[in-house]
């Protein structure tokens, strides 16, 4: 198929997209998502404004017309519990931005940011007149939490059973020669430290020995708060682990978090199925995470992730939404760490699907790609974008492409030719430095 039919097929579908979205906004994709038991919705960037606007408008019409019941994002799992609190009218904090606070580990605008604002402020107002078994709760899959989630099941522990709080505290104490999770890697890949894997271990294995006590104590709260203390217990373990192997063997510690934020989301279903009405969950993370990654060459390195578990357990029960787009401006910082910048996303390469779809000439439109026509016209391998928290303009290609087959790898895909960024809460002198000027693009 030649290059000038296949964007000529695809401009048609992509223009029929956007004349219907137009009239009844994802109308299709809700349609597509049919009784999928969890939707995977990624992004091709932490830090774009249209991609975490659009995810929730779409998670907004999944809630209200299919009845989800969870969504789990990739974020650490204490920090969203705060927000699951709440959302579901059980917290301390009085409004949203509050709700938001515990999000202060480096990447904070992924989550600390003006579109997840107003979200949590929705799903708030959602649940507000909603019995408890049937609020939308809102959790963390990701494990960098170490520090505080030991906190988290001290603090648990020293509530309902001080002497396992004791035990727990001897247990942790392990990582006090350390600074910081980094650290303790680093520390025990140089032999001057010794592993604490066998503390975190007994940890969670003498808090589930005593759950029967523990599950009892209050009803259904207690139950909850159980749950939550037992996956902080063993956010310790896999974060012990992670930080432990990540500097010698890379490609089993992204296993190792893509496996862990899995497993989380089987946990949570187990959980609602017991505790909730329901137990259809949205799960937001970046495209990497999403999208199967057997259709791309992170197989090749021996990498899964999220999607290609999803569609391993869950078959056609489980969705797969991507978004790309051509060029705009980012929320990213230049290296791990440091402050966040505004900065431009550089037009996408030649052969890539971004750059197809941007040869389409339809500014906004999303794909089925079980689509016969879609799918012919789709297919790779291609070159595909993935900007993370860390952009790098001047090794792009090095730095933020990777070979896929999009139809493999989503079910349905979403373009926004020019896109900006995303605003954080604390809008830094850097990200302010960053803005666009009036000529952008035709200014460059």
């Amino acid at each position: 198929m030649s290059t000038a039919v296949t964007v000529a097929s695809l401009h048609d579908r992509a223009a029929a997209d956007a004349l219907a979205h137009a009239e009844d906004p994802y109308k299709a994709l809700v349609e597509r998502v049919g009784n999928a038991r969890v939707v995977l919705i990624g992004e091709a960037s932490h830090g774009t404004h249209e991609f975490y606007h659009e995810r929730a408008e779409i998670t907004r019409l999944l809630i209200e017309q299919k009845g989800f019941a969870a969504v789990a994002v990739e974020a650490d799992w204490p920090d969203a519990l705060r927000v699951n609190r709440y959302v579901s009218g059980t917290g301390n904090d009085s409004d949203a931005a509050d709700a938001l606070a515990g999000f202060r580990r480096f990447p904070t605008w992924m989550w600390r940011n003006a579109d997840v604002l107003d979200f949590v402020g929705w799903l708030r107002d959602f649940n507000e007149s909603r019995a408890r078994r049937s609020r939308v709760g809102f959790y963390g899959l990701d494990l960098y939490s170490l520090q505080t989630s030991i906190e988290a099941v001290i603090h648990y522990l020293e509530r309902v059973d001080p002497p396992a709080a004791e035990r727990a505290r001897r247990h942790y104490s392990c990582f006090d020669e350390v600074a910081d999770p980094t650290g303790y890697g680093y520390a025990v890949a140089l032999g001057l430290t010794g592993s604490c894997r066998n503390e975190v271990m007994q940890t969670l294995m003498e808090l589930r020995r005593r759950s029967g006590t523990y599950l009892h104590l209050d009803g259904s709260v207690a139950e909850d708060e159980y749950f939550y203390a037992e996956q902080n217990a063993r956010v310790a373990k896999d974060a012990e682990e992670y930080y432990r192997t990540m500097l010698d063997h890379e490609i089993s510690s992204w296993n190792l978090r893509d496996r862990h934020m899995f497993e989380t989301l089987q946990e949570l279903a187990v959980h609602l199925a017991r505790h909730r009405d329901g137990t259809k969950t949205i799960v937001w993370a970046h495209n990497s995470h999403v999208g199967n990654a057997a259709a791309t060459e992170m197989s090749r390195r021996g990498e899964f992730n999220i999607g290609q578990l999803t569609r391993r357990q869950y078959g056609t029960q489980g969705a797969l939404i991507g978004f790309t787009t051509y060029t705009g401006t980012v929320s990213a910082a230049s290296v791990w760490g440091a402050p966040v910048e505004r900065m431009i996303v550089r037009p996408a390469l030649a052969g890539s699907y971004e750059e197809l779809f941007h040869r389409t000439g339809v500014p906004r439109f999303s794909l089925m790609l079980d689509d016969p026509a879609v799918r012919a016209a789709c297919q790779g391998p291609l070159l595909e974008r993935a900007i993370g928290v860390v952009y790098r303009p001047e090794t792009e290609r090095q730095s933020h492409y990777f070979q896929s087959q999009l139809p493999d790898q989503f079910d349905a895909v979403i373009h926004i030719d020019h896109t900006r960024a995303v605003e954080p809460l604390e809008r830094t002198a850097s990200w302010d430095k960053g803005e666009v000027p009036e000529t952008y693009p035709s200014g460059l």
